[in-house]
């Protein structure tokens, strides 16, 4: 059921603890965290304590809980000391979602390219 933990989603073990991260903010909706697999200088992650699948469910069941989400991306961006910086939801294998627990990634510390893809 969306917005409860599910038991095989990594992410809503970081949220429980059950597995480590290093976590760079948390509030009482989110968790932010560096990516293992750092795509930029600075990459971290920052994700809804509550579980939903990808960007667009999480905007229809709780777009409060979306507005946490991209306050806090910019929160990290400044706690980073980022003048410049991408947020960036992935939605779906195609576009590269391998984690299927709604994330932000924060991307900065270098210039960023565009078209990305």
């Amino acid at each position: 059921m969306a917005g409860e933990p599910q038991d095989d989603c990594l992410f809503c073990k970081i949220v429980g603890g059950r597995v480590p991260a290093t976590v760079v903010r948390e509030t009482e909706t989110t968790v932010a965290f560096r990516d293992i697999n750092p795509q930029a200088p600075t990459h971290v992650l920052v994700i809804p304590k509550a579980h939903h699948r990808d960007a667009a469910t999480l905007a229809a069941a709780d777009p409060a809980a979306l507005a946490d989400l991209v306050r806090e991306a910019g929160e990290v961006a400044a706690d980073e000391k980022l003048e410049s910086y991408r947020i960036v939801f992935n939605t779906g294998s195609g576009a590269g979602q391998t984690v299927w627990h709604v994330h932000a990634h924060v991307l900065g510390g270098r210039g960023m390219q565009w078209p990305p893809g």
